[in-house]
């Protein structure tokens, strides 16, 4: 998986658009203004990619700080090369913070990556402060059987067009698709979270539940 994020890493932004039919900057907004962080808030952007939610929240709060983590140095290279001071690789089963670290900790398309994700959503637990929020923007099955369907055969048509004209490899970003296949529906996340012990969890659904963004604070 990080090999192929890797390869990715230039095209990440443009696709992450692409397979969110241009909302993927409004989405990751609605993120940040949902969630209500003190001025001098510290932050983790967990799995950041090229660090877009931190980029929002230092534009949102000047005085906070982001730190973004990924796997993948490419990716961090990135984020370093568009203004981001703290770029951290590192595996979201074992984070390098100390416990209650962090005010909030957002995901962007992370969750169903994580090869061990009750161990990284208890990492994040771990280093978020109480009282503290974990916010998500996922891909997730949506709960009609026929719209699940036409979704996924939506998301691999997608992703063998632009994996063909980008890289001459239809199967580079099936991944979002196959990723689907043994994942869960925005309703089951928001149990899993509740189980978990998180005492309050909103969602809010996009794309008729293929998308959903997750506000969860930590009791």
């Amino acid at each position: 998986m990080r090999e192929m994020f890797t390869a990715i890493a230039p095209r990440y932004d443009f696709i992450t658009r692409a397979f969110s039919y241009g909302m993927d900057r409004r989405w990751k907004e609605l993120g940040v203004a949902g969630a209500p962080l003190p001025e001098d808030a510290v932050v983790l952007d967990l799995a950041s990619g090229t660090g877009d939610f931190s980029r929002l929240v230092l534009r949102r709060l000047p005085r906070a700080r982001a730190v973004a983590a990924d796997v993948t140095e490419r990716m961090l290279h990135l984020a370093r090369s568009r203004g981001l001071a703290e770029a951290v690789c590192a595996d979201a089963s074992a984070l390098p913070f100390a416990d209650r670290s962090f005010d909030a900790v957002f995901i962007g398309y992370g969750l169903r990556n994580f090869p061990k994700l009750d161990a990284a959503l208890r990492e994040v637990e771990r280093v978020t402060r109480p009282g503290g929020l974990l916010v998500s923007l996922d891909f997730f099955l949506p709960a009609h059987r026929i719209l699940r369907r036409l979704y996924l055969v939506t998301l691999y048509a997608q992703g063998a067009f632009w994996g063909l004209l980008l890289h001459g490899r239809p199967d580079m970003y099936t991944y979002i698709p196959n990723s689907l296949r043994s994942w869960i529906s925005l309703d089951d996340f928001s149990s899993l979270l509740r189980r978990m012990g998180y005492a309050r969890v909103d969602a809010r659904p996009f794309v008729f539940g293929g998308i959903a963004l997750h506000w969860a604070i930590k009791s």
